[in-house]
């Protein structure tokens, strides 16, 4: 699934690598449980700067002009938007790079109470919502750097495993 950096991924890398590139968001089914994965950025619906330049970064035009550039030009246009996303993350509130409650509980609701799962934040928890009286959860994984985290899924149990600790 894309992420706020690596949205120019196409399917010629998930050919050569074997992956499969998922849409955000994906619904799927294990055991009896309903999952939505998401990659998150879309819950965080109170950064409007941030989501003006996530419709900007997924517009085929616009990728298709970047792709378009000499590779040296991509790579330190790409640096680029990283020093300019970390200058921008520094002098914005906690509360507008987190989650909107409001669109969380939207998106439980438009997908018919699933269980969640992103990422994007990266405040690892497991997080209980009451949605239209319906107890519903979201877990939010971790980035990886020197350690990293995943969460398997069993029959109706969920746990986060984490790992180079």
């Amino acid at each position: 699934m894309h992420g706020n950096r690596d949205f120019l991924i196409g399917e010629r890398f998930a050919v050569e690598t074997g992956l499969i590139i998922l849409p955000d968001p994906t619904l799927i089914t294990v055991g009896d449980q309903r999952l939505l994965l998401l990659h998150g950025d879309t819950l965080c619906t109170d950064d409007v700067a941030y989501q003006q330049f996530r419709r900007q970064a997924r517009d085929p035009q616009w990728q298709k002009a970047v792709l378009a550039r000499p590779y040296p030009d991509r790579v330190q246009f790409a640096q680029s938007l990283r020093m300019q996303s970390d200058a921008e993350k520094s002098g914005k509130a906690e509360d507008i790079m987190d989650v909107s409650p409001a669109t969380v509980e939207a998106v439980f609701r438009e997908y018919e109470y699933p269980t969640m799962i992103h990422g994007h934040t990266h405040r690892p928890a497991r997080h209980e919502h009451i949605v239209d009286g319906r107890k519903r959860v979201r877990w939010v994984l971790q980035d990886w750097h020197l350690t990293g985290s995943c969460l398997t899924i069993a029959t109706n149990t969920a746990s986060t495993v984490h790992f180079g600790d």
